[in-house]
């Protein structure tokens, strides 16, 4: 018997993740591939797989330290030439006894014909997941990590769905620097004036793209790490166990015992606005931050819209809010509610509540508003309108039915 470090793989890019649970103990015996530990990233939890076959001697890791690629989660004993993870398994394949089966999972090869409905003895895949956001991938990941083959589609080549490419991480990001020059202008009533910021939205946008990119290519990795296959394009169901992908290279469909649908949602819009227009954004758009325009509506109150109007109010627009309901964030505690409608009232332009929009009329130069509302102006003109009303799912297109 020889002793034998086992250390952490490549995991993606991450660096000092935190290990949320230790899977194993001193004395156990552990074989290729069974996971060590659960480790909890920003965007992801992962299970650490062993690439040896032996028996524990010392756990080098607890529950709250951090690891990177590299280091020793524990010592084992292991057969002086054992093999590692990825090693062929001595005999024939077809010797010893047949893994165990997913609970659901058809029959093995060589099964009746599955009737109607019914998934196909041989599928492309155990799981089939809709979808590459936070709900999707997570399923793959742990699905992979269960030992099922995993097939991840979405629309777009990188992971993350909207929430990490143009939703929750960019708004954060921008958030922040906004929250940097709000502070520095507090500053001033304390006796330390540091004066206006000079923005570039080159950089600032460099800044933001560089945080994303660094977030979707760790989960490129985690993906790869488990053999997670990837498909890119625009899925719909044919029946209930085969998907058709359509793509840049061409079609192509993928037959699965299980579907996960994660299909994620859009920008709703009411339908006299043509979303179309330049001078027209969704949240989507906003992030892009093309420009700063010196005036600002927001229509929609909720969180979205908020925290649209805070980003783009520190980084100097002059932005006027309109919400249908009574309060802004309706769903959300009254009392927090009223905090903050105080501290934003004395840095935007207005906020007018019980209040329609009727008309938005886009031009080369601006947008002509009319409004409904008791306190409202019936009409006003703003450089830019961002419509954040809500969303809508996107089961609506991938056949469903």
């Amino acid at each position: 018997m020889a002793e034998q470090e086992v250390r952490v793989p490549d995991i993606g890019g991450f660096e000092d993740v935190e290990i949320i649970e230790v899977l194993v103990s001193p004395g156990e015996r552990i074989e290729p591939e069974q996971s060590l530990i659960t480790l909890e990233s920003d965007k992801a939890s992962m299970e650490v797989p062993s690439s040896v076959s032996g028996t524990v001697r010392e756990l080098r890791v607890g529950v709250g330290d951090t690891v990177s690629e590299g280091s020793v989660i524990l010592t084992a004993e292991v057969a002086a030439g054992g093999a590692e993870a990825g090693a062929p398994a001595a005999g024939p394949a077809e010797e010893g006894p047949a893994p165990a089966q997913p609970e659901g999972a058809a029959a093995p090869s060589g099964a009746a014909a599955p009737a109607a409905g019914e998934a196909p003895a041989e599928p492309d895949c155990d799981v089939l997941v809709l979808g590459a956001g936070p709900g999707g991938y997570s399923a793959a990941f742990r699905a992979a990590d269960l030992g099922l083959r995993v097939v991840l589609v979405d629309r777009y080549p990188v992971l993350g769905g909207v929430c990490l490419n143009v939703g929750c991480i960019p708004s954060k990001a921008l958030l922040h620097a906004a929250k940097v020059v709000d502070e520095a202008e507090q500053l001033g009533a304390h006796g330390l004036e540091l004066g206006p910021p000079r923005l570039d939205l080159e950089r600032l946008n460099a800044w933001k793209r560089g945080v994303v990119e660094q977030l979707t290519s760790g989960l490129a990795g985690l993906a790869k790490q488990r053999k997670v296959e990837r498909a890119t394009g625009e899925a719909a169901f044919v029946d209930p166990h085969h998907v058709r992908i359509a793509g840049e290279a061409g079609e192509r469909t993928v037959s699965f015992r299980h579907c996960i649908v994660a299909a994620g949602s859009r920008p709703a819009f009411p339908p006299f606005i043509d979303p179309g227009h330049p001078r027209v954004m969704d949240s989507t758009d906003a992030l892009r931050l093309e420009e700063v325009p010196e005036r600002l509506l927001v229509i929609g109150g909720g969180i979205i819209g908020l925290e649209m109007a805070a980003i783009y109010s520190g980084l100097g627009a002059r932005v006027t809010v309109v919400e249908l309901a009574d309060r802004l964030l309706p769903g959300a505690d009254p009392d927090l509610v009223k905090i903050l409608r105080k501290r934003i009232a004395k840095r935007y332009e207005g906020i007018f509540l019980n209040t329609e929009v009727t008309a938005v009329e886009p031009d080369e130069t601006g947008v002509t508003v009319a409004m409904a509302g008791k306190d409202a102006p019936a009409s006003e003109r703003f450089d830019r309108v961002l419509v954040a009303v809500g969303r809508r799912p996107n089961t609506d297109r991938i056949g469903a039915e």
